[in-house]
């Protein structure tokens, strides 16, 4: 294990399980997807880049490769550990992102793999109040949103370019407005399963939540709404 499991998170299978019930293992494993083209496109070349909940580093290769200034943040030890042996280029710092404070400000800032979802109101504000805090009053924010009805329309699978199979096998409600999601990994060698509470968010609500932490969507940078970039509101 590595920490204290949140309540709601487990995961299963061989290897460290980080306190969101995500195996490390895994995520060393699972391909790149479109992130970092919707990435590059969105921001201007070379940015300083501060990834938030950059798990093993799967995106922040590619954005190192791709010439950004990456400083990568993850609560996990083993998380960080993966980052340092693939992406000897970006600078890491392990710290949980409620409470990250860092002396400088950076380009952009990215909340990524749905992380703006989790259930709990004061820990995602807390989540954004990081983002505002560390970008630059004329940088931006990205943030990676759940596609509409991706609570009802499961169980669904997808291949990932790491050759797994990705399955959602449930998303149950527990109250508050939130659902335990069970989510399960199939490589042909190993399985992996992961259990977690996510809160789904209307684009009102998104909206909302943004301005509170002094934040207001810039665009819309994906047909199906999940990858935002949003600004600093005092610009």
């Amino acid at each position: 294990m590595s920490g204290r499991m949140r309540e709601g998170h487990q995961g299963t299978g061989p290897g460290a399980i980080t306190p969101d019930g995500c195996a490390v293992e895994v995520y060393r494993r699972l391909g790149v997807g479109r992130e970092p083209d919707v990435i590059e496109a969105a921001v201007p070349t070379g940015a300083s880049l501060l990834e938030l909940g950059c798990g093993a580093g799967r995106v922040t290769g590619p954005l190192v490769e791709r010439g950004f200034a990456v400083t990568a943040v993850d609560e996990s030890a083993e998380m960080i550990d993966a980052v340092r042996e693939r992406v000897p280029g970006a600078q890491t710092v392990r710290s949980p992102i409620e409470s990250l404070r860092l002396d400088r400000r950076f380009d952009v800032v990215m909340l990524a793999s749905f992380l703006v979802h989790t259930a709990e109101h004061d820990t995602r504000q807390s989540f954004l109040e990081a983002c505002r805090r560390h970008v630059r009053d004329d940088g931006h924010v990205l943030i990676q949103r759940e596609g509409e009805r991706w609570h009802q329309e499961v169980p669904r699978e997808r291949e990932d370019p790491g050759g797994c199979t990705v399955r959602i096998v449930s998303a149950d409600p527990v109250g508050d407005g939130v659902n335990s999601v069970v989510a399960e990994y199939l490589f042909p060698d190993l399985r992996w399963t992961q259990t977690f509470r996510s809160r789904p968010l209307s684009k009102e609500e998104f909206e909302r939540y943004l301005g509170e932490a002094g934040l207001e969507v810039d665009a819309y940078l994906t047909d199906d709404g999940t990858w935002v970039r949003a600004r600093p509101m005092s610009r």
